[in-house]
């Protein structure tokens, strides 16, 4: 290939020249009536989209208006060039022919999706108009061109099951190298209905287990790794996806079973024994040189050897050990939620994450997978349901909230066009990993656990409002100013007086007709302040806050009751006091 310059001089002298609109050297992509502009900002410009402030006609804006630099429309700001699509007429930027990128990505995937006939594979029509149907086409072209010059890059994929050569099946999708673009494809294929519904990590866990077994050394090891993982791993990963849903740490704990079942089989081989042959000193052995979470993973290994007979059925295996992370002091919590309501800095969708945990106790892996749907709007009032009854959100989450679902992420390629997710991920139909975003919480200093078993605890989190009521009246009880508080409540008696709990919109005020209450600190939102206020609780409420705070249960029987407590009574403010 020759060059048209001789000297690098000349080079600089017709290629180069400062841009317009950046003030950079770079190279010359077009001159326009206020000069020379550059590749970046010319691209930027043509992407512009709007209502040209001078003539009213929505179109692209990449002219700049004398005066204050308004984006204009190329009629209004005199260029000498169109930028009109040759085929459809959209103005935006123009690749190959003069073509747009909508135009261009549906060349391309029509000729990777031929069938040989010169038409696409009726089955893969559905991807063809998903891809077609993306927000931002160049992300499509930028996804084709990934890896081009490598094995199992996507336009290979396509083009092999355009040509029949790759069955539209999960299981032959799943032998697929390399796997991460096999994924996303099969991915898009379920979230267009060419593929049968599947959860995201139980597809995963299937393509990983096939090469396990396989780079095991000893066949009897292999064997026996391979019966464990169909029989016991497998079903109830499936079972767990038809119930409800797999986490990523569900996932990985799966997978970490099997890699140390398969260690310590290799371990027992060490010592000259068998798993057939093994005795209790040698579990106690094993015990002793790994950490507890390795004792955990192998546990339901042992538990299956055991049962069916590959190992001797005396062996005593101890239980495992519930370990607790402390919580957050008051002080922590309210440092960080008052942050998370006010630092504008700190990205949408991780303030609105981390105040529902702070809120609402709800864990990572329930928030991401909340929907528009869950957000109610009630006039003037935003409701969150997170159970059977949507919860009221204070004025200052409420607005985080409709602010964070008009900008969600990840809406503008193929993967997501219209999700419904609250927060949609990368992968097609899927919400973000729950252990990216505890790490990206982290990061900005809300740990997830330590805030939601603070919420838990301290009884921080507004329940879900009940329409279940004991007694319908418009008047508190005539004790309720004398009745003093139990439990060493430090709320003056003089506090209760004169307050009755609102109902529900169109319900009458509601009071409770049982045995006395008790008043605890809770936090509230109000504006842009958080207050800690004195709110009067049932006793039983009280009760199921101290028995799980003293931890006199296991944590899940424990946050179940207090949930159920909590789902049927209502907390209920008597009086906000600013925290300075």
């Amino acid at each position: 290939m020759t060059r048209t310059y001789a000297t690098d001089k000349q080079y600089e002298r017709w290629y180069m020249a400062e841009c317009c609109r950046c003030g950079r050297r770079r190279h010359k992509a077009g001159t326009w009536p206020d000069g020379y502009v550059c590749r970046t900002c010319s691209d930027h410009a043509v992407r512009t989209r709007g209502t040209c402030p001078r003539c009213g006609q929505a179109r692209a804006l990449p002219g700049l208006r004398p005066g204050d630099g308004a984006a204009i429309c190329t009629t209004c700001a005199g260029f000498s060039q169109t930028f009109g699509c040759s085929r459809c007429g959209f103005e935006g930027k123009l690749l190959r022919g003069r073509l747009c990128e909508r135009c261009t990505l549906t060349d391309r995937l029509t000729a990777l999706l031929d069938d040989g006939t010169g038409r696409i594979r009726p089955a893969l029509v559905p991807l063809f108009d998903l891809l077609v149907a993306m927000d931002k086409p160049r992300s499509g072209l930028a996804w084709l061109e990934v890896r081009r010059s490598q094995p199992g890059n996507a336009s290979q994929l396509l083009h092999r099951l355009g040509l029949g050569e790759i069955p539209l099946t999960h299981d032959a999708l799943h032998e697929l190298q390399p796997w991460r673009a096999a994924a996303h494809l099969e991915e898009l294929l379920m979230a267009c209905g060419v593929l049968t519904a599947a959860d995201k990590y139980l597809c995963s866990f299937q393509r990983w287990l096939p090469g396990h077994p396989a780079g095991i050394a000893d066949p009897e090891h292999a064997k026996t790794i391979k019966l464990y993982a169909t029989w016991r791993v497998l079903p109830r990963l499936r079972a767990r996806a038809e119930r409800s849903h797999i986490t990523t740490s569900i996932r990985r704990f799966a997978a970490e079973q099997i890699k140390y079942a398969t260690a310590f089989l290799h371990w027992l081989g060490e010592r000259n024994t068998t798993l057939a042959s093994c005795g209790q000193l040698d579990i106690d052995a094993w015990w002793a040189e790994n950490t507890e979470h390795g004792r955990t993973c192998l546990r339901a290994f042992l538990n299956w050897a055991t049962q069916t007979r590959h190992c001797p059925g005396f062996l005593s295996i101890l239980a495992m050990k519930v370990s607790w992370r402390a919580a957050m002091s008051d002080e922590e919590r309210l440092e960080v939620l008052g942050r998370l309501l006010t630092d504008t800095e700190t990205p949408t969708r991780l303030r609105v994450a981390g105040i529902i945990v702070f809120l609402y106790a709800q864990p990572v892996s329930r928030i991401v997978r909340l929907t528009l749907d869950d957000i109610i709007r009630d006039g003037d009032t935003v409701l969150l349901r997170l159970g059977e009854s949507p919860a009221p959100s204070p004025e200052p989450v409420a607005d985080l909230l409709l602010k964070h679902i008009a900008n969600r992420g990840n809406m503008n390629t193929a993967t997501n066009p219209a999700s419904r997710l609250l927060f949609p991920g990368r992968r097609a139909d899927q919400p973000t990993r729950p252990d990216h975003l505890s790490a990206l919480l982290n990061e900005i200093g809300v740990p997830a656990s330590a805030a939601r078993g603070a919420a838990i605890r301290s009884s921080t989190c507004p329940p879900p409002w009940s329409r279940t009521r004991s007694a319908t009246t418009t008047r508190p009880p005539p004790d309720s100013a004398t009745r003093p508080a139990a439990h060493g409540a430090d709320t003056p008696p003089e506090i209760t007086e004169g307050h009755q709990r609102a109902g529900l919109p169109g319900e009458p005020a509601t009071v409770e007709s049982a045995s006395p209450p008790v008043s605890r600190r809770v936090l509230f939102a109000a504006g842009d302040t958080i207050f800690m206020g004195m709110a009067v609780l049932p006793p039983r409420v009280h009760s199921t806050l101290k028995w799980s705070r003293n931890l006199r249960m296991r944590r899940a029987r424990a946050r179940a009751a207090l949930h159920r407590t909590l789902s049927a009574r209502r907390v209920v403010p008597l009086r906000l006091v600013p925290l300075g």
